[in-house]
């Protein structure tokens, strides 16, 4: 009665108040504190994690640099192309090295970018000469006295073994057994069926293409529609043909632009720079087609 005479009840309440809201501020004030804590911490620990990574950057980017600078100076000791006798006779060679049970390393790497492991870790740095040369062969033995790569014409599935002797396949690499070889361009079909390295049958045929656009003539687009259904038209007709082959092995070589159209008759395909008529031709690609590279690293 008396507090509330002298009005100290209200002020009582006031102070309650006043009490209550500092608190609320004390614990805002601590939070705050806490956060920046945190925050100060997880900002320190991001700028060490940033510094350790742009240190790892570095020391690849340098790594990196120093690989490109020693593929850059590394070349191979020998490189060669080799057909018929000779191509026979370093086969020859390569099939008579005998090692231990696990001294022979072949391989045959379809894509550069995916070298083997066992390819890296036979020749180190000089692994970087066999992604320049695949798709290839890899021949080498656990002593560094071989080490040679070679470019078949017939490309056997990816692998890569150990063995006592190298595994190099004459059908990878010489021509075989009873198959077909085909040339097709956009306006010359030629095919012989071969037996081994000798031509038993041949059929060839030229196409006649527009060449060139008159300006008095057709318009451009219609001279090129015209073309392209020239060429179409050859195809066709280089498809039957192919079909009557008499062999099941089918080998299609001649022009990238038109090769995709062979991809599922055949059994290997190649681009090959081969002119002349059908028959002049037909020898020309089937030369460049059997012909193999040889890398000495």
């Amino acid at each position: 009665m008396l507090d509330d005479l002298l009005g100290r009840t209200e002020l009582k309440e006031r102070i309650a108040e006043l009490e209550d809201e500092r608190d609320r501020l004390k614990e805002q004030l601590s939070a705050e504190q806490r956060r920046r804590t945190e925050a100060t911490t997880a900002k320190q620990n991001a700028e060490q994690r940033l510094n350790t990574l742009e240190d790892k950057i570095a020391q690849l980017e340098d790594q990196v640099e120093r690989l490109r600078d020693n593929e850059t100076t590394l070349s191979p000791r020998r490189e060669t192309t080799l057909s018929g006798e000779r191509l026979d006779e370093i086969l020859d060679r390569l099939s008579k090295v005998e090692t231990g049970a696990e001294g022979a390393l072949t391989a045959f790497v379809e894509d550069g970018h995916d070298l083997p492991v066992e390819v890296r870790q036979a020749l180190g740095d000089r692994a970087a000469l066999v992604s320049r040369a695949a798709p290839c062969l890899v021949a080498t033995d656990d002593a560094g006295l071989v080490n040679v790569c070679l470019r078949p014409p017939v490309s056997p599935a990816p692998f890569a073994e150990w063995g006592q002797t190298f595994r190099l396949d004459r059908e990878w690499l010489c021509p075989q057994g009873r198959y077909t070889l085909a040339l097709v361009r956009s306006d010359l079909f030629a095919m012989g069926t071969y037996d081994g390295d000798q031509r038993t049958a041949f059929h060839g045929f030229d196409s006649a293409l527009k060449s060139q656009h008159s300006k008095g003539g057709f318009s451009q687009s219609r001279f090129e529609r015209l073309r392209d259904e020239q060429i179409d038209d050859h195809i066709d007709r280089c498809c039957a043909a192919i079909d009557e082959r008499g062999t099941d092995r089918l080998v299609v070589v001649g022009e990238q632009s038109i090769l995709g159209n062979f991809e599922e008759k055949a059994d290997e395909t190649a681009t090959v720079d081969a002119t002349g008529d059908p028959e002049d031709a037909l020898e020309s690609a089937w030369s460049d087609f059997w012909t193999v590279r040889l890398w000495t690293l």
